[in-house]
């Protein structure tokens, strides 16, 4: 079994406020003690302050309890966020989330760096996407260390939040408020995602004016003694699928081994999107006991 809490994402957007607490029983039915915040809710509790009291007592009604977050992300959401003019807002509904993170009694949220794609169109280098992603950690931790909130940073497909990127941005802020989020979709694209001649990777890079992706097949290896919190999902390498795991092409004996020697690991996270790939609540709930019982 895995020593830290396992959670489990949902895509509450495809349903009703009324099915909401239909599917929080259905998790607790079948084993499930914790659900993700995610950026959804977060987003939901944005819009009306109410939601965040009816999610909580929701969730205690099913026995369920929240104990990690994702962010609203996107563009204008994300810590590189390009528009100058648009920085300050990002920057509010960031800590907006920590605030709710911390009301809701959430100490670990993934927060995206940010992708650049759109370089072409902005004329951003790699350098000062990087530098707004640091600026954009000085202004958050602060606020993370007050609420006792570890800001999560994860590995993408893009030349910007490769973990060597995320090892230099660390190595500037050794504090216990910024860690790693280990994304192991993602790092598949990276990896086997060298087996296609197009994918999200290849579409990635070459967006950001790249020839070609830089591959990279220790992406664990190098994130491992910042991991805090991790996304576990499957692919063949080729898209970001979010599949259950067994369905693409990740070695899950190996993964699984190296997360359990991560020092800082404080939960393990299914990442894996129900709706989207067709998943029902008990194969899914199954499938992370048994990666849990992995050696």
């Amino acid at each position: 079994m895995f020593s830290v809490p396992v959670t489990y994402l949902y895509e509450f957007g495809h349903v009703t406020e009324k099915m909401r607490p239909v599917v929080m029983a259905e998790f607790a039915r079948y084993g499930a003690e914790h659900l993700v915040l995610s950026d959804t809710l977060i987003q939901q509790i944005i819009s009306n302050a109410g939601t965040a009291d009816k999610l909580l007592q929701e969730m205690k009604d099913a026995g369920l309890s929240f104990c990690d977050a994702h962010a609203p992300f996107g563009p204008l959401f994300d810590m590189n966020c390009p528009w100058v003019e648009k920085r300050p807002m990002m920057l509010a509904r960031l800590k907006l989330a920590l605030e709710i993170c911390a009301y809701m009694k959430v100490d670990t949220i993934t927060i995206h760096l940010g992708n650049n794609h759109f370089d072409p169109a902005t004329g951003i280098s790699e350098e000062l996407h990087i530098a707004r992603m640091k600026e954009s950690l000085s202004e958050l931790l602060p606020l993370a260390e007050k609420l006792n909130i570890t800001i999560c940073i994860e590995n993408i497909w893009f030349s910007v939040n490769t973990p060597d990127v995320l090892n230099s941005i660390k190595a500037e802020f050794p504090t216990d408020a910024l860690g790693f989020c280990y994304d192991s979709g993602h790092a598949n694209i990276m990896d086997n995602g060298r087996n296609y001649a197009t994918g999200n990777a290849w579409n990635g890079w070459k967006a950001a004016g790249k020839s070609l992706p830089l591959w990279e097949d220790q992406a664990l290896e190098k994130m491992l003694p910042h991991v805090v919190n991790c996304h576990l999902h499957d692919n063949t390498g080729w898209s970001d699928a979010h599949q259950i795991p067994g369905e693409g092409c990740i070695d899950w004996v190996h993964i699984i081994r190296l997360l359990k020697k991560a020092p800082r690991l404080k939960v393990i996270q299914s990442e894996v999107l129900p709706v989207q790939a067709k998943v029902n609540i008990p194969e899914l709930v199954a499938t992370f006991t048994e990666l849990g019982e992995m050696d």
